[in-house]
């Protein structure tokens, strides 16, 4: 409605603009007519001029508001020969049959004025006689005013249609909307069935389907947040009963070495329970949508998976486990990534593998680049995965054996999650001897963080060619 009115005074203006130009016009054609008139019957007789003015000179003029029509006659030398003294000469030099206009003014009256030049045959030879015909602007106001009100009235009327045709319109087109908005109001909280596409019109069909689909995502998504609350409910709620049963059969008994055999069975539990708690707070925070992008970078591959290894040299060596790094070739292997959430799927990965490795075995971690991306396997030659279970081994809290291993089956989870919200993945394969597990994560490649000479392709974010061993 607003930018309908600001259009309608927009065109008031216009209108009174071209009102006024019109009566100008009108005005202009009947004084012309009137000097024409007068022109025509302009003569001399015996060397004396011969004032003739014809009523139809000023019927011209005739109209419903009184207005003052003068006019002046003056001949060669500016000799008046009939008229009002008072009416202004024109300041340019006229031509015959060339009319002039001006505005000037005559009795405190403003006036509009043409002067016209007509050439008159008397005994002394042609004389030419300057005609002017004056009229006051009555007129001119009374018809501005008239074609501009009538312009305005049309426009008004245009505005007021179309503002009921809006109007009209928009509650007619608005009902199947309004409709949907109470059948929203009245579903039960925590419902996420899909709307009644039927009941919509097929301008709000596409909206509708993208409110199902949204329901239906956030419907998995809540579901596997129930899950996730359930499973890790029964998951702390193990080791806190172990801890309270841990707990009071220290209390009840006497024995000095067998209070000190429960405490470190204490430590343990807790320590397995604060590593439960610290890997589901890691899954959620993969799992969040509020990512620090801001955060991603480049970070080097290599350098971070060297760090990992000597942190877990320990557990390694207490456990008899040949722990190595391979990497073709000697230049930085930087992907693009969070270097905390790259540490963390990096230490998953390597502790998986020396968890479930049996004492002696050989624990290898090896950076590949393959065209963009690159590759970080975790290969060991332990009893390695079943068929059955590799397909589930990804799922959150999963484990095939729960006497094999103090884990929680959280790891793998949080390196799918990881991998996936940094555009990477993450694989199970069998090692070519046939024997263990190979974990294969692919991550994107990234230009190097720093490096002042690195090659063109480095700069535009593919990974620099690294020779082969």
């Amino acid at each position: 409605m607003l930018p309908l009115a600001g259009a309608v005074a927009v065109d008031a203006w216009v209108s009174h603009r071209d009102a006024a130009r019109t009566a100008s016009l009108v005005q202009d054609r009947l004084l012309l007519g009137s000097a024409r008139v007068v022109a025509e019957q302009l003569q001399f007789e015996d060397s004396v001029f011969q004032e003739r003015i014809p009523p139809a000179a000023l019927e011209l003029f005739r109209a419903e508001v009184t207005d003052r029509v003068y006019y002046r006659l003056t001949g060669n030398g500016g000799q008046l020969l009939s008229g009002y003294d008072e009416l202004a000469a024109p300041a340019a030099t006229l031509t015959p049959e060339t009319p002039l206009y001006f505005d000037t003014r005559v009795r405190d009256s403003p006036v509009r004025v043409v002067a016209f030049l007509q050439p008159v045959v008397s005994d002394g030879g042609p004389q030419a006689v300057l005609v002017e015909i004056a009229q006051t602007m009555n007129g001119h106001a009374q018809m501005t005013r008239s074609l501009w009100l009538d312009a305005i009235a049309q426009q008004l009327v245009i505005l007021a249609l179309a503002s009921a045709l809006v109007l009209i319109g928009l509650r007619h087109g608005l009902k199947p909307l309004l409709g949907l908005s109470a059948a929203v109001r009245a579903r039960d909280p925590g419902t996420l069935e899909p709307l009644e596409i039927e009941a919509v019109p097929v301008e709000l069909a596409p909206l509708v389907l993208a409110i199902n689909e949204y329901a239906r995502q956030l419907d998995q998504y809540l579901s596997a947040q129930r899950i996730f609350v359930q499973n890790a409910a029964h998951q702390l709620r193990t080791p806190l009963a172990l801890l309270n049963i841990q707990l009071s059969y220290a209390i009840r008994s006497d024995d000095a070495r067998v209070q000190s055999q429960s405490l470190v069975a204490i430590r343990q539990t807790v320590h397995g329970a604060v590593r439960l708690v610290n890997q589901m707070l890691m899954l959620s925070a993969a799992e969040a949508h509020r990512a620090d992008r801001e955060a991603d970078g480049p970070v080097s591959l290599d350098a971070v998976v060297q760090g990992v290894l000597q942190d877990l040299a320990a557990q390694a060596q207490a456990r008899d486990i040949d722990l190595g790094f391979e990497m073709n070739g000697t230049v930085p292997a930087n992907v693009q990534g969070h270097p905390v959430a790259l540490r963390e799927m990096v230490v998953n990965l390597v502790d998986n593998a020396i968890r479930y490795t049996q004492p002696g075995g050989v624990v290898t971690a090896r950076i590949t680049v393959r065209e963009q991306k690159i590759e970080l396997v975790v290969e060991d030659n332990g009893p390695g995965i079943a068929a059955a279970h590799r397909e589930r081994i990804f799922e959150r809290f999963y484990r095939i054996n729960d006497r094999d291993s103090s884990g929680c089956g959280l790891g793998l989870s949080i390196v799918r999650e990881f991998a996936g919200r940094m555009g990477g993945s993450i694989e199970l394969r069998v090692p070519p001897s046939g024997e263990g597990t190979a974990m294969v994560l692919t991550l994107i490649c990234a230009a190097p963080a720093s490096h002042a000479s690195a090659p063109a392709s480095a700069a535009k974010g593919t990974c620099p060619p690294i020779p082969v061993a």
